[in-house]
């Protein structure tokens, strides 16, 4: 309303300056008047328009999107048998009802988004749906035979036979033609510019670059700031090494085409996306720490197909750890075995050593979260609203094994748990949200705050974090009414870089808001990584605790809030946990020579997890071989410290 106001203001004084100037100009002189012997004296002019939007908050606002979509131009969604276009997932995201594979209508329950980036899959882009169209010439392809059922068997059988090809690559070309691609690449542009709203809801032009080396997870999200883009995307069939397509993007940028590359799924990468050395296996340099790191400046740390912060293997003494982690390959049911190299907090800690060590950080990557809808749906992440990821597939109850199997109302003795068509949709979780600190809701402010990292990630509660550091805060910081402008004028934010300060030990500034429609606060964390004695180590410190519980400053945790879920209902207790935590915090294990990084993580009470929500609507018990809650949390990106120049 506010932009509103501001705008109509600025075109009704415009109307009447205008109206002045065309009086003063064209009225005919009174009867017995002489014209002027000079001109009259001009109206004053116009105030130029403002560069920035009525919204415009230099103190920077939050903002929450999506930038991980597919529609029917995805050749998995189209086999999915999704038909909603780049379009109707605009219009999901701003809260309106679009229509499901399966033929049910689906909607936000939580409001609208800020920001969303339709990312098809630049491989194969738009071909199914011509394929399936008698009118273009790749309908005569052999390969068309099956691709298009509606029976969710066929459809995982024709999803395998289309990635194996591929993987293999014995794909026809026609499916990857220049003109087949231009003509989806072009839909998609159009449909940004389309629905691009300046302060009320942003578009990106995007795609996905979908690298997979012998099925190990290597996608990237390819964001570009303005309209300007190449006359088509760069593809995992040209190469499958991120380097590649890295240097392609400085080509682009040094045309005048800003873009940025966010991973994602490294938990699916069976320790490829975070390896110490370059695709080829030679050792990286400063140059490539450079390149990645100028290109890729984030991570999306969650989404439906698992949260890739940390693996329970690698950090023993973090109890909150288990937090929808999947196991598996990305689209298949083989077994991830490395996990070193697949999860964030461990490259984190990868890039502080090798700082150390080599002089370069190939790692120093900021947070967001996506969903990954292959349903056109963006922000579908809600427990309560689940309706899954890849359509006719798993839109289901019992499609996705959280309800017992042919309309039993029990479970059985022994659950089928084992039963690897379900697994991959049972470890799937309703995760996540990108947020940003940004001065507005337009591309060029949220594009600025991904590439300056001050972004944030939820698992889909609108969580709001604050995360700063410096060394010159008042120490009621946290109670004060400025306390933003404060920290800006005396830190660093999110994603920023902390240098020494005569020994000084730096103080933690930590906010966190819940979502109101979501659950309250139980703690606010802060993971620390840390190099010593030649080795990357890492802690983790409760440092707000609700319910005015005490920190237990020897063990750095809170007392347990007792808030629990009522599973009959999937009530949360209403009494327990808090609306904000707030804090400033100092490191006590701080040492001025020892280089580090921090970042927050906020965890919500305790609530039922989108499976438990399935079995309550079905009348049936959950299924014993899934959690039944979760706890919600968010992520700040961090902050790094760094000792030396």
């Amino acid at each position: 309303m506010e932009r509103k106001v501001g705008r109509r203001t600025a075109q009704i004084l415009a109307s009447a300056a205008l109206v002045g100037v065309l009086g003063a100009a064209g009225a005919a002189p009174g009867q017995g008047q002489k014209p002027p012997a000079a001109p009259a004296k001009s109206a004053a002019p116009v105030p130029a328009k403002s560069a920035h939007l009525a919204s415009w908050n230099p103190d920077r606002n939050a903002y929450f999107g999506d930038l991980h979509v597919h529609t029917m131009l995805s050749f998995d969604a189209y086999i999915f048998n999704v038909r909603a276009t780049p379009d109707d997932a605009y219009r999901f995201a701003r809260g309106e009802a679009i229509g499901h594979a399966n033929g049910m209508n689906i909607r936000l329950a939580g409001g609208p988004l800020d920001f969303t980036a339709v990312t098809d899959h630049s491989e194969y882009m738009g071909a199914m749906r011509e394929a399936n169209d008698p009118s273009r010439p790749l309908h005569n392809s052999p390969l068309v035979q099956g691709l298009f059922s509606p029976d969710p068997a066929a459809i995982s059988a024709a999803f395998n036979k289309i990635v194996g090809l591929s993987q293999a690559n014995q794909m026809p070309k026609d499916f990857s033609a220049p003109d087949v691609a231009g003509r989806a690449w072009k839909e998609v542009q159009e449909a940004a510019a389309r629905n691009n709203d300046p302060g009320r809801f942003t578009t990106f032009v995007a795609y996905e670059y979908t690298s997979a080396p012998d099925g190990r997870n290597l996608h990237r999200n390819v964001i570009f700031r303005t309209p300007k883009v190449p006359e088509l995307p760069y593809t995992a069939l040209v190469s499958s090494d991120p380097e590649n397509l890295w240097k392609t993007m400085d080509q682009w940028r040094a045309k005048g085409i800003d873009v940025l590359a966010i991973p994602h799924n490294s938990n699916g990468s069976d320790g490829l996306m975070f390896e110490t050395t370059r695709r080829d296996g030679t050792p990286m340099d400063k140059a490539y720490a450079e390149l990645r790191m100028r290109n890729e400046p984030l991570v999306e740390i969650t989404q439906i197909k698992g949260t890739s912060e940390v693996h329970p293997s690698l950090a023993p003494n973090d109890e909150w750890a288990n937090f929808e982690i999947m196991e598996r390959y990305i689209g298949s049911n083989k077994q991830v075995t490395k996990f070193h190299g697949s999860y964030v907090r461990e490259a984190l800690k990868d890039g502080i050593l090798m700082r150390e060590q080599k002089g370069f950080n190939p790692f120093k990557m900021g947070f967001i979260g996506s969903s990954d809808t292959h349903n056109a749906a963006p922000g579908s992440v809600e427990e309560r609203n689940y309706f899954s990821k890849v359509g006719r597939s798993d839109g289901t109850a019992a499609q996705r094994g959280s309800v017992p199997p042919g309309g039993a109302k029990t479970w059985p003795a022994v659950v089928p748990d084992s039963n690897q068509a379900l697994a991959p949709f049972q470890a799937w979780g309703a995760s996540g949200l990108a947020g940003v600190w940004a001065e507005e809701n337009s591309r060029e402010a949220i594009f600025a705050a991904l590439r300056r990292k001050e972004t944030f990630a939820t698992s889909g509660p609108r969580i709001r974090v604050r995360f700063f550091a410096g060394y010159d805060f008042p120490d009621d910081l946290a109670k004060r009414a400025d306390l933003v402008k404060t920290a800006y004028a005396k830190g660093v934010p999110m994603g920023g870089d902390l240098r020494p300060s005569a020994g000084k030990a730096p103080k933690f500034l930590i906010w966190g808001l819940r979502d109101p429609n979501s659950g309250y606060l139980q703690r606010a964390q802060i993971v620390k990584g840390w190099v010593e004695n030649g080795k990357a180590r890492e802690q983790v410190f409760d440092v707000a605790c609700s319910d005015k519980l005490a920190l237990n400053k020897t063990t750095w945790r809170c007392p347990d809030n007792g808030a629990g879920v009522n599973l009959a209902t999937c009530e949360p207790d209403r009494f327990k946990g808090d609306v904000e935590l707030r804090t400033l915090w100092t490191d006590p294990t701080f040492k001025p020579k020892q280089r580090a990084f921090y970042y927050v993580r906020i965890l919500e009470n305790p609530s039922c997890r989108w499976s438990t929500w399935d079995a309550l609507r079905n009348g049936t018990p959950p299924n014993p071989t899934l959690a039944k809650t979760i706890m919600e949390r968010a992520w700040s990106s961090p902050i790094w410290y760094e000792p030396t120049a």
